[in-house]
């Protein structure tokens, strides 16, 4: 690589923006050293941990972005206190998402929640799926997002690692996009968070490119998949999946902390 190639590349890697997500039970002392991240809702979770996680990421500089996951809410004097937790703790930005869970109580999709007003001022994401979703038919998904599209500032994908489906997804886009990718894990464990989030491209890609039993071993450099489709978007959505000191590392190795 000659002198203005490697201007050139540190100029490109500058410009990436990179997110990650953590639990309200994450020690905040081990978060990298990002500036937009995000805390988790699962189904069966309390809103109030992610509220009260989100105010101590505020206290410590990062920008925090709480999920708020429609079927995981109960009724709207819910929804409206978790909001209320969030933006009386300075928080600014939210993920407004369906949730992969049986509806709780009056909610069942992100854009129920979107059409409260609740966010209005905040920065709102909402979920896009490339590779299509477990929870929702394909034409139902499309509904979805063409409907709840006019709230959004941007738009997270699932994670993946077919670079096609994104380039595609991403073209067709009037907001930016955030590509969802994994911090460096095993092919193995790969190929199993590919079957239980319904992965189907994804997960081909791995059985087609990794079929070795040595590389199921072999940690996946997220690089990979960046190279390939950051000519098509700045920002990368990383899910640890509890793989946080890893991350960490790589993202320093990277110079992308």
């Amino acid at each position: 690589m000659n002198f203005f190639d490697s201007i050139f590349k540190k100029y490109n890697d500058y410009k990436m923006k990179f997110s990650l997500e953590i639990s309200p039970q994450t020690d905040l002392d081990t978060v990298p050293q990002v500036k937009d991240v995000y805390i988790t809702m699962l189904p069966g979770g309390d809103y109030r941990e992610t509220a009260q996680q989100a105010v101590e990421l505020v206290k410590k500089g990062f920008n925090p972005v709480p999920h708020f996951p429609a079927r995981s809410m109960l009724d709207e004097k819910q929804l409206k206190d978790y909001v209320s937790r969030c933006k009386d703790g300075g928080v600014k930005q939210v993920l407004v998402i369906g949730g992969g869970r049986e509806p709780m109580g009056k909610f069942d999709s992100s854009f129920q929640l979107l059409e409260t007003g609740y966010f209005e001022k905040m920065t709102i994401g909402i979920a896009g799926h490339p590779e299509g979703s477990p929870d929702i038919s394909d034409s139902d998904l499309e509904k979805a997002m063409i409907d709840k599209k006019p709230y959004a500032d941007y738009i997270v994908t699932q994670w993946l690692l077919d670079p096609q489906p994104i380039i595609d997804f991403v073209s067709k886009q009037s907001v930016p996009v955030h590509v969802g990718i994994t911090g460096p894990l095993k092919i193995s464990s790969l190929i199993k968070f590919a079957n239980i989030v319904g992965a189907k491209n994804s997960l081909n890609f791995l059985k087609s490119n990794f079929s070795k039993a040595l590389d199921l071993l072999k940690p996946k450099d997220p690089n990979d998949l960046i190279g390939k489709v950051k000519s098509h978007t700045d920002f990368f959505h990383i899910y640890t999946f509890g793989g946080l000191k890893e991350t960490n590392k790589w993202l320093k190795e990277n110079s992308y902390v």
